[in-house]
């Protein structure tokens, strides 16, 4: 279970790492805001657990980022604003960052960093020369990678997330999502992921692809 109070502790860290010898106003509020966003009645899978597994596995990327703190930062606000039937999330969520870090003292060049990086989120498909990108979409895929059980339980979590479309509509637009991913010629990007995730993650999708297409109503929205 996350723990608000380590999550604060982090948010903190990563914007007065980010803003510098200046400083800004006290990080507890922005944190504070953020953490309820996370905790909405509609998330089953864009919870606060998905935001920690997100940090956790930018600390395990944390040697390949340019700018950790920016990229932790993005974290924080790459699913802020969350409802599952809509489609502008990303671009709510990075409007969400300029407005807040902007407020927060976060210097301007890194606040629009942080927004291009929420951004980037919509793809999951960042440049060779954007190590920040890779290392933010890698630890948001890492769940692809998962073993057996955890991956079990995340497809059931976008489910509920998606409780509101009918099976087979549920079924048609989440092959299409997995079949998209295994057309990529690389899903993830940095170094370690694609040495320690990509095999598992493309098993996992290839696996749940299979169950879809096996499902006696035919092939199956979700990501």
């Amino acid at each position: 279970m996350a723990d608000p109070d380590t999550l604060r502790t982090r948010f903190a860290r990563a914007l007065e790492g980010a803003r510098g010898p200046a400083g800004g106003p006290d990080p507890t509020p922005y944190a504070d805001n953020l953490l309820t966003r996370w905790q909405e009645p509609q998330r089953r899978y864009h919870t606060v657990e998905h935001l920690t597994a997100v940090l956790d596995h930018i600390d395990v990327l944390e040697r390949h980022a340019h700018d950790l703190d920016v990229v932790r930062l993005a974290a924080w606000f790459h699913d802020a604003v969350y409802l599952p039937d809509r489609s502008e999330n990303e671009e709510r969520s990075a409007r969400l960052a300029e407005r807040a870090l902007t407020e927060a003292g976060l210097p301007e060049g890194k606040t629009a960093e942080v927004a291009r990086l929420v951004r980037l989120t919509v793809s999951h498909d960042p440049a060779d020369d954007d190590p920040d990108g890779q290392v933010l979409c890698d630890a948001d895929l890492a769940i692809l990678a998962s073993p057996p059980s955890a991956y079990a339980a995340y497809t059931a979590a976008v489910r509920e997330e998606y409780h509101f479309v009918p099976n087979d509509a549920f079924r048609t637009g989440r092959a299409t999502i997995l079949r998209q991913l295994l057309a990529l010629p690389k899903l993830f990007r940095t170094p370690h992921g694609a040495k320690e995730w990509e095999a598992t993650a493309r098993y996992n999708l290839r696996s749940e692809l299979e169950l879809l297409e096996d499902s006696p109503s035919g092939p199956a929205s979700g990501s």
